[in-house]
């Protein structure tokens, strides 16, 4: 088994393996490459992104500067807008679903580090997966964690750290990041009649 493979399965590996270093060089040159360019050059951009990224979804957008040690496990659903200076350590896969908000410095770390200082050492680490569901709302500077699947709709306070998953349609918060309140019925009448008045809704308001 290559450390590649032991990387995705979720096993211990060595990052300073060759293939491995190989690919964070080309995720380096592309990300770089990207943050260089010309900010109104969307046809390219999003070329760039569809080379470096798992998948792109359908009108999908990231702002520079944005920094990732693979690109290949990052796979963005459709509508799905990422703000400036966020940051993906992507040893497993990091997937976001189609119309999630990312605010900028949003970080997502799916690499863990052995506790037992001797076998940290050796330079070996590990990685775990992160799922962010759709229509999720993360606010500015919010670290999330290995492993965490944060569920469908939830919004997140900005500056959370979020440990542990976290169920769908609820507004979390914190360090560490713990569920305050659902999102209700109350809640939707609010932000629909919000935009009534915005007239997006088809009647025509004002």
């Amino acid at each position: 088994m290559t450390e590649r493979e032991k990387m995705l399965s979720g096993r211990l590996y060595h990052p300073g393996d060759p293939e491995l270093a190989l690919a964070r060089d080309r995720a380096k040159d592309l990300t770089w490459r990207y943050n260089q360019m010309n900010p109104t050059d969307w046809e390219g951009r999003t070329a760039l992104l569809r080379e470096l990224l798992g998948r792109l979804g359908e009108d999908s957008w990231i702002e520079p500067s944005f920094r990732c040690d693979y690109g290949t496990q990052i796979s963005l659903g459709d509508h799905v807008f990422l703000n400036y200076d966020c940051v993906f350590l992507d040893a497993a896969p990091i997937s976001i679903g189609s119309f999630a908000q990312i605010a900028p410095r949003v970080c997502f770390y799916t690499v863990g580090h052995p506790i037992d200082a001797e076998v940290r050492d050796t330079g070996l680490e590990f990685g775990r997966p992160i799922t962010i569901c759709d229509s999720v709302w993360l606010g500015g500077n919010t670290v999330v964690l290995p492993g965490v699947t944060i569920g469908e709709g939830t919004v997140v306070a900005a500056g959370s750290v979020v440990r542990r998953d976290l169920p769908p349609h609820v507004v979390a918060g914190g360090n560490p990041c713990q569920v305050l309140r659902p999102i209700t019925e109350a809640d939707r009448e609010k932000w629909q009649a919000a935009r009534r008045l915005h007239g997006t809704d088809g009647s025509g308001g004002s």
